[in-house]
């Protein structure tokens, strides 16, 4: 990890790095940024960080005006990552702010074989963690189905759904420790679609805690959307919180892109959100961290003023 006082890192593979290297590092992240490829929004905490990624989305729908016309299309993760932003979403609709009743919602991932009403399915997840608690039309909220009888024909129905809708305005999204997001785990092409994908052993050994530790209760495989899919939204935020995340971040913001760090493929879009925590930051360098936290005063404007449907109503 690095020491954001000395700007030393604890990583022995990296510890000898030229002074080069790292200046070149540091204008590699300063050119995209200004190239208008990415923006990294550092807040203090894993709450902070949850609220900012809430404004964000709930200024983008509202701005939008959705309408019977004209939907907003939203992409959205599962995991622990993005719990703390739905719960503000869901405060945001009970006090009459945000409306979801003209958005269309299309999911990452769901696991193949599992019963849609099972607790650790990604349909129960969303259900009960964000669809039942808003005025969400459960005909516009979009789940791959992991029972389908001809899989490959799911995953080809869903990416004809997405283009039938014009396409994704914002993905939200949020990594594992190894950089992947949705179930693009490392080696995956960056350019591929919505899939069939067998899981890595690490990750169903780290899903094993969610099945009792029963391995042989652990699904294998996963319908996912491609990172190729998620690199057409018009624009993408990713939600990466936890020391545990902070190279994952290193790879995706200061290194080039690499199909084994499949998060880093987004340095190549041109509106990508990275929202962080402190504790994520620790792997990059102090330079880095010191830039995106000098553009906060610019970054805050995207959520300050907060607007509300309540502004449009006659």
């Amino acid at each position: 990890m690095t020491d954001h006082k000395t700007g030393t890192r604890s990583h022995d593979s990296r510890l000898f790095a030229s002074s080069r290297t790292e200046r070149s590092g540091a204008a590699a992240v300063v050119c995209a940024v200004r190239a208008g490829t990415m923006r990294l929004v550092i807040l203090e905490d894993y709450d902070l960080a949850s609220e900012w990624a809430a404004k964000y989305i709930r200024n983008r729908i509202v701005q939008a005006k959705p309408s019977a016309d004209r939907y907003f299309t939203l992409g959205l993760p599962t995991g622990s990552t993005p719990l703390g932003c739905y719960k503000k979403l869901i405060e945001y609709y009970r006090k009459g702010d945000i409306s979801f009743k003209y958005v269309k919602t299309f999911n990452m991932d769901e696991y193949v074989g599992l019963p849609r009403d099972h607790p650790e399915s990604y349909h129960s997840y969303m259900w009960n963690n964000f669809f039942k608690h808003v005025d969400m039309d459960p005909a516009n909220a979009h789940i791959l189905d992991g029972n389908a009888a001809d899989l490959q024909k799911e995953c080809d129905a869903f990416e004809q759904k997405i283009s039938d809708a014009g396409g994704i305005d914002l993905f939200v999204g949020g990594i594992g420790p190894d950089g992947h997001i949705a179930f693009n785990e490392p080696g995956s092409s960056l350019v591929s679609r919505t899939r069939v994908k067998t899981l890595a052993q690490d990750t169903i050994l780290a899903n094993a805690r969610f099945f009792g530790n029963d391995l042989s209760k652990v699904p294998t495989m996963t319908l996912t959307v491609g990172v190729g899919t998620v690199m057409d939204a018009r624009e993408v935020m990713i939600l990466i919180t936890g020391a545990h995340k902070a190279f994952a971040l290193y790879k995706a913001i200061e290194e080039g892109v690499n199909h084994m760090w499949t998060v880093s493929a987004f340095q190549q879009h041109p509106r990508t959100i990275f929202v962080c925590d402190e504790d994520a930051t620790l792997e990059l360098r102090v330079k880095t961290v010191k830039y995106f936290k000098g553009l906060m005063h610019v970054h805050n404007k995207l959520v300050d003023p907060m607007y509300s449907i309540k502004d449009y109503k006659d």
